[in-house]
């Protein structure tokens, strides 16, 4: 372009085109990204395979058992959510009258801004967010069958992709693409399998701490907390805020559920701002202003689906940012606030295509 002056506007002109398609056509790039996603988490279990077995059995392998992980998981988070979903629906008025006195009991004890949230945060809010995630789970099953479809035909044209990236591309530029990409492949495994076991951990220590104050459905309430801890920030709210609403509703006692609410929040505290940092490593360093960003972008182009995917994409972006020159610089602003080399604690990928 020979005006520098018009860079900028077409470039953030081009941003919000890019932007706006992303949004409209949801149906189209949303299963695209999440079967990158699962293409990057099941590619060396693939190559382990068919370096033994013909390929194609290999590939039905996979396939099988992304659908039963898929089933799995769809199936526990909609048995936990439906089940609290029932109950709330059997005793939604009771839970009216027992918000209504917690207002009354906050505005007694000096919280005036309680009268505030009585008109837009209700019991009638908390069944319809109950009865649309309910819904939401069961809606996705076309949605998850098309990134099937996606990581099917993708497993496929990995290794042919990357040999048609090096005969297109220059030799530098085609190592910085396919380096990029595997570098961006191990942190989004390593990504998930912390962030997996960080889920579990919350569930478990939400179950045994609802099993210990007697709150019913402790099981369940451990079943959400490891569904909705996929989510940074939003679903470490949501899950400690149900329970503490239910606990309210079951005990009738405003400050059992405050007590409840502080308890849970002491885990979600412990385990995403001590332990979890710890566990991922300087590799997945993210700023939570960036994390938080992520999730609300993403969510607000591709809802629920773009919460749970939004700090993956971040993580793409930064990898790949790290391998040109004139884009290096965003990785180090927005990479590991250690000043370390993002990709220093990524393993060696090049075994892996």
């Amino acid at each position: 372009m020979s005006n520098p002056t018009l860079v900028g506007p077409v470039f953030l002109i081009a941003t919000i085109a890019f932007i706006s398609a992303l949004q409209i056509a949801a149906a189209v790039f949303a299963p695209i990204a999440g079967a990158l996603l699962v293409i990057a988490l099941v590619w060396p279990v693939q190559k382990t395979l068919q370096n033994r077995l013909p390929r194609l059995l290999a590939l039905a392998i996979v396939v099988g058992i992304i659908i039963c992980v898929f089933t799995a998981l769809a199936s526990v988070s909609a048995w936990g959510f439906g089940r609290i979903g029932r109950s709330v629906v059997s005793d939604a008025p009771r839970f009216q009258m027992l918000y209504s006195n917690l207002v009354t009991w906050l505005e007694g004890h000096g919280i005036v801004v309680a009268g505030l949230w009585a008109e837009h945060f209700n019991v009638g809010w908390l069944l319809r967010m109950l009865q649309g995630v309910t819904a939401r789970l069961n809606t996705t099953i076309s949605f998850w069958i098309v990134v099937v479809v996606y990581v099917l035909l993708g497993l496929l044209d990995t290794d042919a992709v990357a040999r048609n990236i090096r005969r297109a591309l220059a030799k530098d530029t085609a190592d910085a693409v396919i380096g990029g990409a595997m570098q961006t492949a191990a942190k989004l495994r390593r990504y998930m399998f912390v962030r997996t076991l960080m889920s579990l951990t919350t569930g478990i220590m939400v179950w045994v701490l609802s099993a210990v104050f007697g709150l019913r459905f402790a099981t369940e309430w451990g079943v959400i907390a490891f569904a909705l801890n996929y989510i940074p920030f939003m679903g470490p709210f949501i899950a400690t805020l149900l329970p503490s609403a239910y606990a309210l509703a079951q005990f009738g006692s405003p400050e059992a559920a405050i007590f409840i609410f502080a308890g849970l929040n002491v885990i979600q505290f412990a385990i995403g701002s001590y332990i979890e940092p710890r566990v991922a490593g300087y590799a997945l360093a993210m700023s939570p202003f960036l994390v938080l960003f992520s999730v609300f972008f993403w969510s607000s182009i591709w809802g629920v689906f773009g919460a749970f995917i939004g700090v993956p994409i971040t993580i793409a972006i930064i990898t790949f940012c790290a391998q040109f020159a004139g884009t290096r610089w965003i990785a180090v602003v927005l990479g590991a606030p250690s000043g370390r080399d993002t990709t220093d604690d990524v393993p060696d990928s090049g075994s892996q295509t």
